[in-house]
């Protein structure tokens, strides 16, 4: 895949790509850290379920609460990746090899990498069990296992997926086709689809949408374009303020947007969508595509769904404050498959990963909680191949942004901090338990005004 370097190239950008990966050369050789090899000890003092971005920076974290040869971590896979890239990766502007790199390189040293699979929960007696059969006991446990994607949900995916035409920026296995299908684009409706489920990073369905437009302007397509956004919800944005800011995009470039349409099947081999009205049941329509996008409809990993740390809807039931279990006090939950009422993105995480380290520590000492998370997350909406608006919002949908000026506009410097800084900061200081978000610069700004 060769990214699409012409529409991002500047004297700016490239000065700023260039800053930030000598800054990432320099420093992975320190960063990398390689899991124990030894065979699965019966009991931790932390037990981390999931190694994707919200179970590594807590064994970090944990790390150094406890020391390394108390934690250990539960993932079988043997590749962690840095999703929020792949936006871009979709769109052509990065590589997916930039986005992944051997999990062994990222659990914390001397934490024990437990490679296998969690198959239940059983936090009555302190204890879980993998899918080889092993069971191993904690006395804190902490969840990270993340969302699962419900392609099956839809009819005709995922095989759909090997037919042309089609890809979804929420796989890894997808992502390099929704590039090529923006690339064989010829002439027709491109569709960008939204479900209805909660999904992580609910910006990006829509963030492809801006950047096809883009590809297309750039490559001398637009005029024979019909784009179009079919969402599941009856607004663009949750917060207002860029909601306000987005639609006003949407209406200078002329996408059309339809809400309360939700995708229910793919007739990949004939290029066809099919939607259902969400006002009326059963209504449908189909919709033929010269490229479709298909953000998959979501929910908590099965394993959870069948364990006792879930709400009704089989999410791990936490206190919105603190990040503890509501039944069991020595459980904790972070990330997506959480049921926290915020966005699911790593600025969450991130911004909960200090907010949890904090609770942790002052159970371990039998004293109570007393940081609250705010609920603080981050969508960078990419609007173009150089452009973002970058939205910050806390529980009540409330703008809660850190620079000091209006971040519903939509600016360059933003987009070569969601393209360049974030990944670097995300793999050198989140990983290793160094970020908690940006409250911090936040108050510095806030000062500074003062």
């Amino acid at each position: 895949m060769t990214p699409l370097v012409a529409v991002v190239s500047s004297p700016h950008a490239r000065l700023f790509t260039c800053f930030f990966r000598l800054g990432a050369q320099q420093a992975s050789p320190l960063q990398l850290h390689t899991g124990t090899s030894l065979a699965a000890k019966n009991y931790h003092e932390v037990l981390v379920l999931g190694g994707g971005s919200g179970g590594i920076t807590m064994a970090s974290r944990m790390k150094k609460r406890v020391g390394a040869e108390n934690v250990a971590i539960i993932e079988p896979s043997e590749r962690h990746f840095y999703q929020p890239i792949w936006t871009l990766v979709g769109a052509g502007a990065k590589q997916l090899s930039s986005s992944g790199r051997p999990t062994a390189s990222v659990i914390p040293s001397g934490v024990e990498w437990i490679k296998d699979r969690v198959a239940e929960l059983n936090p009555d007696k302190n204890c879980i069990r993998t899918d080889t059969g092993k069971e191993i006991s904690y006395k804190y446990l902490i969840i990270a296992l993340g969302i699962q994607l419900d392609y099956g949900k839809i009819k005709g995916l995922p095989e759909g997926f090997s037919q042309p035409k089609i890809g979804s920026n929420y796989s890894v296995g997808t992502v390099e086709k929704t590039w090529k299908a923006l690339q064989d684009f010829k002439e027709g409706n491109a569709i960008f689809t939204f479900p209805n489920t909660p999904v992580k990073c609910a910006g990006a369905p829509q963030k492809i949408m801006y950047l096809s437009e883009d590809y297309f302007r750039k490559t001398g397509k637009r005029s024979k374009a019909n784009i179009i956004f079919n969402t599941s919800l009856g607004s663009i944005f949750g917060v207002k303020k860029y909601a306000d800011a987005l639609m006003e995009i949407i209406q200078e470039r002329n996408l059309t947007v339809n809400y309360k349409q939700n995708l229910i099947e793919v007739r990949a081999d004939k290029q066809e969508a099919v939607f259902e009205n969400m006002d009326k049941p059963g209504e449908t329509q189909v919709i033929s595509y010269e490229m479709l996008h298909v953000t998959p409809p979501m929910s908590a990993p099965d394993v959870l769904k069948k364990s006792p740390v879930v709400d009704d809807a089989g999410w791990v039931d936490v206190d919105k404050e603190t990040l503890q279990h509501k039944k069991y006090s020595n459980v904790f939950g972070i990330g997506d498959c959480t049921n926290l009422p915020t966005s699911k993105t790593a600025a969450a995480v991130a911004a909960q990963s200090g907010i949890l380290d904090r609770t942790i520590s002052l159970i371990m000492k039998n004293e109570a909680p007393m940081k609250k998370y705010d609920g603080y997350t981050s969508c960078p909406l990419v609007t173009s191949y150089n452009r973002v608006i970058l939205a910050e919002f806390d529980y009540n949908l409330q703008p809660l942004e850190t620079f000091p000026f209006d971040q519903s506009k939509q600016r360059l410097s933003m987009y070569l901090m969601k393209a360049d800084m974030m990944p670097f900061l995300y793999w050198n200081m989140m990983l290793k338990g160094h970020w908690g978000g940006p409250a911090f610069l936040r108050k510095l700004f806030h000062l500074g005004m003062s």
